[in-house]
Order: structure tokens, then C-alpha cells, then sequence
């Protein structure tokens, strides 16, 4: 009797920690938070999305008001379409921002939005006007060591 109280009770611990990878699983894939709840649609345009990815959380003052539904390349002007949905909760005036922001130093890339200040609302289907790209940690390096370099030309007697 005693073996299958033991038995059962290994059985329950290794239950937990199939539960527990699978919660784990469902965080790292930003799964976890399902919403059934109303949502509407707007579309940002990005010159760079970086690492976007689509279910990537959309943010605003750090709360998460939607998620990032689909990213696509516009065939006439290269820029990378971002398509949001947004929970009908929080609505954003017409003039507001979108940026790409990483989460800590080399964590996920989300979306934020910051509210503008028209008396308008943005509606489904509108378009975000003011963006801004990602950034590009391998860019800002070159930009970097590029201008270290004219510095260094420039210093050493060659024209500006």
C-alpha cells in the first residue's frame, strides 16, 4: 500500500512539471494571454521592423493594450506594414505615435503606442501616422565606428 501512495505521488510531481513546462511554453510564446475579447485594427508603417514579430505585444504607458497581428512588406514602397489589434478598451487619439522598443537590453521587441492629443479617436482600419523604426544595434555600431574613423582622419591632418 505504501509503494502506491508513492507511485501516485511521483505520478502528481511529474503532472506538475509537464504543467509547468507548458506554462512556461505558452509565456515564452506570448500565448499565455489569450483574449476573446473585442478587438480593432489599425496599420503602422515601419522603414525597419527589426526583430518584430507577429503576436508581439503592442503596449502603451507599459500595459499591454494588443498585440501585433501580422507584418508585411508594401510592394510599392518597401516599408514593413504592421497590422494591430488593439483591445476596444483603450482607444488612442488619431494623432498618436508608434515606436519599436526592445524590452531590456537584447529582450523581445513590442510596440508602443503614446497617445497624441487630438479630440479624434482612431477607428478600425486607420492608419498610424507617426512612426518610428526599430534600432538596429548592429547599425548604431557601424555608425559608430564610422564616425571614430573620419574623427580619426580628420585629426590626423585630412580634410573634413
Amino acid at each position: 500500500m505504501a509503494k502506491r501512495n508513492i507511485e501516485i505521488l511521483v505520478g502528481l510531481f511529474v503532472l506538475l512539471g509537464m504543467l509547468a513546462l507548458v506554462f512556461l511554453a505558452l509565456q515564452a510564446a506570448n500565448l499565455a494571454s489569450l483574449s476573446t475579447g473585442a478587438t480593432y485594427s489599425l496599420v503602422a508603417r515601419f522603414d525597419n521592423i527589426g526583430g518584430l514579430k507577429p503576436r508581439a505585444p503592442v503596449r502603451s504607458a507599459g500595459v499591454v493594450v494588443g498585440r501585433v497581428k501580422s507584418i508585411t512588406l508594401d510592394p510599392k514602397t518597401y516599408q514593413g506594414l504592421v497590422a494591430l489589434e488593439v483591445d476596444v478598451r483603450y482607444r488612442f487619439p488619431k494623432d498618436s505615435a508608434a515606436k519599436i522598443l526592445t524590452a531590456g537590453l537584447l529582450g523581445d521587441q513590442y510596440v508602443g503606442l503614446e497617445a497624441g492629443g487630438d479630440d479624434k479617436d482612431l477607428v478600425a482600419g486607420d492608419t498610424i501616422a507617426q512612426t518610428q523604426s526599430a534600432v538596429v544595434l548592429e547599425n548604431l555600431i557601424g555608425q559608430f565606428i564610422t564616425g571614430k574613423a573620419a574623427d580619426a582622419g580628420t585629426a590626423a591632418g585630412g580634410k573634413p
